[in-house]
């Protein structure tokens, strides 16, 4: 229950923390270039507010896409082994990715503490502290990381032959229309066979 809430909280700060960003974002870039086309008077600060709120955008939808597995992904050896491999191989690349979250919000930290320590401040932003736009790295990659460990978690208590999803060709198909029950179709065989093979020659990626 607790884990649930706490799902819930992060994923509400990472959707809102990416809309919010992408949308002051563009609306800042679109007064600057009103203002200078139209104005000729050219906000000096715009740019650099501009770039961190993209980053910040960025950083906190990518951490957000963990959770609904929206990285791309390429699929194509998982799909050919056998299902108790292809856990394990997901569980060793999710681990290598959790640690890869860690290192960076760790090191993210540190860097963080010498800006500090260098009183590093903002010229364009009216003398805004540095660190105040880098905490999102130490706090959106451990925000991933906790996606990444929840996933960890699924697959460790899914059984094998349900760990993976369907492949893209099924969801295509799915796409079309075509459930279970139009499996054995012999145009739905041909068509599912052909959507396969440009599967495979696109490594997985259509």
């Amino acid at each position: 229950m607790i884990f649930r809430i706490l799902g819930k909280i992060i994923g509400f700060i990472n959707q809102s923390i990416a809309a919010i960003g992408i949308t002051g974002g563009v609306a800042i870039a679109f007064t600057n270039v009103v203002a200078r086309y139209v104005f000729d008077a050219s906000l000096v600060w715009a740019t650099e507010l501009t770039i961190l709120m993209f980053l910040w955008s960025v950083f906190f939808a990518a951490a957000y896409c963990f959770k609904q597995d929206a990285h791309i992904a390429v699929t194509i050896i998982l799909d050919i082994v056998p299902t108790k491999v292809a856990k394990v191989m997901l569980l060793i690349s999710h681990v290598v990715t959790l640690v890869f979250l860690i290192a960076v919000a760790y090191y993210g930290y540190e860097y963080l503490l010498l800006v500090i320590d260098l009183d590093e401040r903002s010229i364009d932003l009216w003398g805004m502290p540095m660190w105040i736009p880098y905490l999102v790295i130490p706090i959106a990659f451990s925000l991933a990381a906790y996606r990444v460990l929840e996933k960890i978690y699924i697959i460790l208590k899914t059984p094998h032959e349900e760990v993976l999803k369907d492949s893209e060709a099924e969801q295509v198909l799915a796409g079309m229309g075509v459930g279970a029950e139009d499996k054995n179709n012999e145009n739905v065989k041909e068509l599912n066979k052909m959507v396969k093979d440009v599967e495979k020659k696109t490594g997985g990626l259509l």
